[in-house]
């Protein structure tokens, strides 16, 4: 029963979705139509709905129903519960549908939440909400059905792939979907405005908490999945440049774009076309991203390789929903009033040169990403990794955060160069500093490495300069989130440029009771063990680390073999210290009898995520600030 009541709150969510966009268009053409009163309800109706379809998929998978076609492809007795239940969305169907229970729900979420916005602009809003879900219940429904029956049912299921059998499976996908789907509202209220011409302060004010929550999850999401695929894939490195890594970091670039535009339009009334054209630009990216995962066109540990007929109807909703979106911006543009003038040395003119160069970041992202597929497709095999990126993408990056740290500090509407000289002396003396410091102490250092620690430190500097001279414990939330998010990314670079500057790796065929040296750390191969889980065997390693005479640290790397479905991986072992990580992977044993090991030691790399984390805080805190001064008002 579970299959038919999923399959049933499926067809009445879509059911929703159409009357609501039906209502919604009404009611826009003609307020006095009386039937704007029922949108806010169905769109309620819609998310509840939607809702208990994911939650029926997810008993589905609970119980191991395995009449379900989905629950045999992804799901074994044998699992811990925990990928039971993350299971349901490790997998296309499930996964799109959590995509679209969370975009149902949002749209819920707005027509409770939102009354500060004109009537008319927030049912256009809704109604915008509602055609956009009406083609995924479309695609879920007709080209991906998770609730479709298998007879005979099998006696057992083909489980879930391995990799994925990790607790960032819980974490990750949810995280980072409610990131894509808070870009899908910010996309219905800039149609939402264009329909109904009110694209100004009001509106912005409306749609800014909808774009910061996007971001904060999409900066959670990229962050778990970040360390995730740094333990569980044992290669010892935090991004690949992989095409569905960048699929996720495009729509963190735009939404980033995007927070600092509407930030702007609510407070000074500028840059009006440039946030609605932003909006629509970051949920293209997000709509990208799926169809790269979903088209079957990639192959990654991320990627759902599905056929490419699923693929070709997500390309089509793309161009429906973003080819419509584009021309309905060229034919309302004009309506758009001017913002209220700035002069170029001022915080707008800071924020539009940020948002110049976050747009160049991403079209490099966009190329190097999206040029290895055309040429495929023409016949040309070509790969473009780590270093077209780094080189391509890293110097503007860095100006980037240079631009970044000196904004703050410099006034709204104009400004002079002798005052904010003056405001910067001090993080400029820092970046100066560490300038001569590491010039001094590692003087071979890559260049790359060695500007990005050396900006770390200005924007680190810099980020704490709006609370200086303050009293802190009344400084605005929403100035204590800009100081730690700016914060966070100067963390961050840190560790990146740590990472690349001081990595220590060695690979050892080590006997039992071998040594081996990586960095500082002396690390001694004690023996193996074999052991068994819930769904697998491992030949686990024990190793015996040790610094500088201390005592030994116990490292503990695994080389498992599921059985359902038969995969090999391997289980990285890390030792996090003050400074670092010392980093091992066990590797096959050779016919002389010793084991491949592969050891790395990575000083200040937990900065990364460190760093993730306080961007992702320092959001939260601007988001509940002004929800205080929402509420205050």
């Amino acid at each position: 029963m579970l299959a038919e009541l999923g399959l049933i709150a499926l067809w009445l969510a879509a059911a929703m979705a159409l009357a609501q966009l039906v209502c919604a268009t009404l009611a826009v053409r003609d307020p006095a139509s009386g039937v704007g009163g029922a949108v806010r309800p169905v769109a309620v109706a819609q998310g509840l709905l939607a809702a208990l379809a994911m939650a029926a998929l997810i008993a589905a998978f609970v119980r191991v129903d395995l009449s379900l076609a989905l629950v045999v492809a992804n799901d074994h007795p044998d699992k811990p519960l925990l990928y039971h239940f993350a299971g349901a969305w490790g997998n296309h169907e499930g996964s799109m549908l959590l995509w679209v229970t969370i975009l149902g729900v949002a749209g819920g979420a707005v027509a409770i939440l939102e009354r500060a916005l004109a009537p008319r602009t927030t049912l256009a809003t809704l109604g915008a909400q509602a055609f956009l879900a009406l083609g995924f219940y479309a695609f879920l429904l007709f080209s991906s059905n998770p609730f479709t029956r298998i007879d005979p049912a099998p006696a057992t299921g083909n489980g879930l792939n391995p990799l994925l059998q990790d607790p960032g499976l819980a974490f990750h996908p949810p995280t980072l979907y409610a990131g894509y789907v808070g870009l899908s509202v910010a996309f219905s209220f800039a149609v939402g405005a264009l329909v109904t011409r009110d694209v100004g302060p009001s509106f912005a004010r409306a749609m800014r908490p909808w774009v910061l929550g996007a971001w904060v999850f999409l900066t959670l999401g990229i962050t778990a999945g970040s360390y995730w695929a740094y333990y569980e894939l044992g290669w010892g490195g935090w991004w690949f440049w992989d095409p569905v890594e960048n699929a996720s970091l495009m729509p963190w670039l735009a939404a980033t774009a995007l927070l600092h535009s509407v930030t702007v339009l609510a407070t000074r009334d500028g840059l009006r076309a440039w946030t609605i054209l932003l909006a629509v630009v970051a949920f293209s990216m997000s709509m990208l991203g799926t169809f790269l995962v979903r088209s079957g066109i990639l192959t990654s540990v991320h990627a759902f390789a599905v056929d490419p007929a699923r693929g070709a109807f997500i390309l089509a909703l793309l161009a429906l929903y973003i080819g419509g979106a584009l021309v309905l911006f060229g034919m309302r543009v004009g309506t758009v009033r001017r913002g209220t003038l700035f002069d170029p040395l001022s915080r707008e003119g800071g924020l539009v040169v940020n948002n110049l160069l976050l747009s160049v970041i991403l079209g490099i992202v966009l190329i190097g990403t999206l040029y290895p597929i055309v040429a495929s497709a023409m016949g040309v095999q070509l790969s473009v990794g780590a270093p077209f990126f780094d080189r391509a993408a890293g110097p503007v990056a860095l100006v980037l955060l240079l631009v970044m740290a000196v904004g703050p500090l410099i006034r709204w509407r104009r400004d002079t160069a002798r005052a904010v000289a003056r405001r910067v002396r001090w993080p400029a003396a820092a970046l100066a500093g560490a300038a001569g410091v590491l010039l001094i102490l590692h003087p071979a250092m890559g260049v790359l490495p060695l500007l990005g620690l050396i900006v770390a430190t200005g924007v680190i500097a810099a980020s704490l300069a709006p609370l200086w001279g303050r009293h802190l414990r009344r400084t605005p939330l929403t100035i204590w989130g800009m100081a730690v998010a700016h914060l966070g990314i100067g963390v961050s670079l840190a560790g990146m440029a740590s990472d690349s500057a001081f990595t220590r790796e060695t690979l050892v065929a080590a006997p039992l009771g071998g040594t081996a040296m990586v960095g500082p750390w002396r690390v001694r191969f004690v023996g193996v063990t074999p052991i068994a889980g819930p769904n697998w065997t491992a030949v686990e390693a024990r190793l015996a680390a040790s610094r500088d005479g201390d005592i030994d640290y116990i490292l503990r790397p695994q080389a498992r073999l599921f059985n359902a479905p038969m995969t090999a991986t391997s289980e990285s072992a890390i030792r996090t210290v003050w400074n670092g990580q010392l980093y091992a992977v066990l590797g096959a044993q050779d016919d002389r009898g010793r084991w491949q090991l592969r050891l790395w030691w990575k000083p200040f790399v937990t900065l990364i995520w460190l760093g993730g984390a306080l961007v992702a805080f320092g959001g939260m805190l601007s988001l509940a600030g002004r929800w205080q001064r929402r509420r205050a008002r």
